[in-house]
Order: C-alpha cells, then sequence, then structure tokens
C-alpha cells in the first residue's frame, strides 16, 4: 500500500486535472485506486429513515422537508422508540450493516426529544448494527453525547462549493456546516459528507467541493455523492435530470482523492439502471442506500438490490469492518 497516496495536500489545479481527465483514463484510474485500497465487489449497504420528518425552518432549495415550500410532504413528530427499532431490525434483515436516522432539524436542542435520539442509537448499536445520525448542526458536547451513547458516523454534507453555496441555501453558512465537521471530529466520531450535483452548479464548483473535503485534515470517512432529485415545490423543480457521467466523473474523482473513503452512491439511484449502478461501482463506489425511501424520496428496495448484487457479482460489506482488521492481531 503506498501511503503517498493518502494525500491531504492536494492543489486545486491537481483535483481539476483530474476531474477533467477522458472519462475512460478517470474511470479506469478510479479502479485502479480502488482496487489498491479497497475490497473490489464489496458494498457497504446503509439504510436511511427519518425519524422526524418535514416542518424544518431551512430555506434548502432542493429540499422537500422545508416547512416554506409546498412540496405535500406533511411534518411529523419524532417516532417513538419502538418504531424505530422496528425498522432497524427490517434493515439488517434486509442486508444492512449501517442504518442512518435523519431529523428535519436545523439544529440539535439539548431537549428531550435529542434525549430520545441517543435512546434510539443505544437501541440500534446494540443490535449489532454501525449507527449514523443526520440531525442539522451540533455542539461538540452533543456530538460527544452522541458517540458515548454508540453512534458510529454523522452526517453533514457541504452540499456544493462556499462560492455556489448561499445561491442554494440563505438560513445557514458553510462555516457553519464546517463548525459542525469539526465538532464531529473532536468527538472521535467518523464524518459522512458529501454533496448533490444537479442544482445548477458549474464543475468549478464540483471540483471545489472536493478539493475541500480531500484537504481536510482528516479525510471523510463516508463520502456520498448526490444527484439532485428535483421535487415538485422546491426552487429546484424542473431541473435537468443528472447524466450518469456525470456521477461517474465525481466518483471516480473523489475514490482518486480519498483512496480509503467510502464513496457512496446516494440519491438518484432509484432512476439509474443496473448497468449505469455498474458504472459507477466500476469508477469507485463502495456504498448504497437501500430500502424503498431515501428520507422522503424514492429508492430502490431491498429486492431490486438483491437482484443487482446477485447479477453483478457484489457483496455487503460487513459492519465495523475496520475496527475487527485493526484489532486482528498477527
Amino acid at each position: 500500500m503506498m501511503k503517498a497516496e493518502i494525500r491531504n495536500d492536494w492543489t486545486l489545479h491537481e483535483v481539476k486535472e483530474i476531474y477533467n481527465s477522458p472519462v475512460m483514463e478517470l474511470i479506469f484510474r478510479g479502479a485502479t485506486m480502488h482496487k489498491k485500497y479497497q475490497a473490489t465487489g464489496e458494498v457497504q449497504v446503509c439504510t436511511l429513515l427519518s425519524v422526524k420528518t418535514g416542518g424544518c425552518p431551512e430555506d434548502c432549495s432542493y429540499c422537500p422537508q422545508a416547512a416554506r415550500y409546498h412540496t405535500g410532504v406533511d411534518a411529523h413528530k419524532l417516532m417513538g422508540y419502538e418504531e424505530v427499532i422496528g425498522k432497524a431490525l427490517d434493515a439488517k434483515n434486509g442486508g444492512s450493516t449501517r442504518f442512518c436516522m435523519g431529523a428535519a432539524w436545523r439544529n440539535v436542542r439539548d431537549n428531550s426529544d435529542f434525549d430520545k435520539v441517543i435512546d434510539m442509537v443505544k437501541g440500534v448499536n446494540s443490535l449489532g448494527l454501525e449507527v449514523c445520525c443526520t440531525l442539522g448542526m451540533l455542539s461538540e458536547d452533543q456530538a460527544k453525547k452522541l458517540k458515548e451513547a454508540g453512534l458510529y458516523a454523522y452526517n453533514h454534507n457541504l452540499d456544493t462549493s462556499d462560492e455556489y453555496y448561499t445561491d442554494i441555501i440563505s438560513t445557514r453558512t458553510y462555516d457553519d456546516r464546517l463548525k459542525t465537521l469539526d465538532n464531529v471530529e473532536k468527538a472521535g466520531l467518523s464524518v459522512c459528507c458529501g454533496g448533490i450535483i444537479g442544482m445548477g452548479e458549474s464543475d468549478e464548483d464540483r471540483i471545489k467541493l472536493l478539493y475541500t473535503l480531500a484537504t481536510r485534515a482528516t479525510h471523510p470517512e463516508s463520502v456520498p455523492v448526490n444527484a439532485l432529485v428535483a421535487v415538485k415545490g422546491t426552487p429546484l423543480e424542473g431541473r435537468e435530470k443528472v447524466k450518469v457521467w456525470e456521477m461517474v466523473r465525481m466518483i471516480a474523482t473523489a475514490r482518486i482523492l480519498m483512496p480509503k473513503a467510502m464513496v457512496r452512491l446516494s440519491a438518484g439511484r432509484n432512476e439509474m439502471s443496473y448497468e449505469q449502478q455498474a458504472l459507477c461501482f466500476l469508477a469507485g463506489a463502495n456504498s448504497i442506500f437501500t430500502g424503498e425511501k431515501l428520507l422522503t424520496t424514492p429508492n430502490p428496495d431491498f429486492d431490486a438490490d438483491k437482484e443487482m448484487f446477485e447479477l453483478l457479482g457484489l457483496k455487503p460489506r460487513e459492519s465495523f469492518k475496520v475496527e475487527k482488521e485493526e484489532n486482528v492481531t498477527v
């Protein structure tokens, strides 16, 4: 393993050259890096559950859960403990090894709902699943409480470049997002952080997003690459569907820049054929969300993904694999 390839000192020019290289060359390079640092054909299967849906005060232009948009998504209170644990068991039985709980909050508050989420984290962790949460912005102290409860990872996407961010969201800043990532890292949690393409951003914005992630002191453990699902009622409704080659460019570049990260083929997968998804796996993707919904948008169900796994010869990655490998004595 060539440690020199694990770099945090990428220049913007280098990232741009990689991203803009001929697509077949880019796929080959991504596949080569993937084979060197990851188990080829092994895919982390994750399930994302919205435990508190709708009514969010934020104005993220892509999100159907924002209270100010009329998208047909009704606001619901926090789900009960038993229902969440039941969903986690269903996910585990369906082949998932990571279970992520999302709440439509701007930020975490120290109240009874947060206490309930802490209990949910403990319960899901006891099932042997890696537990992830995405609850909005949080403090270092809140991150530590989640860590103590058994949380494995925290998702907090940057979405796009710093420059384009204000075109998409005005109710928080890019620095707010980066501060939360810092708090998550200080608490000893794994960082799950990626972005969305297809929001009207330029290639330069996509390149700068990847550059920001790849030059952090520690690369994110997981990098979701989302294709915009243009939901009716949001400011981004009617946007042109993202082409598979755009996803491939993002995935391969992310894999080359952050070889050890789990690069997750996320939102938008429901509209992709098995052949298109195979290209993404070849380019370096090794993680997916499965289950009928990805928070509030459609997603392939367990049976469809089982069929795809069998067709492509893929196998689910076991939970806590890194920790298990680190504990093996030679």
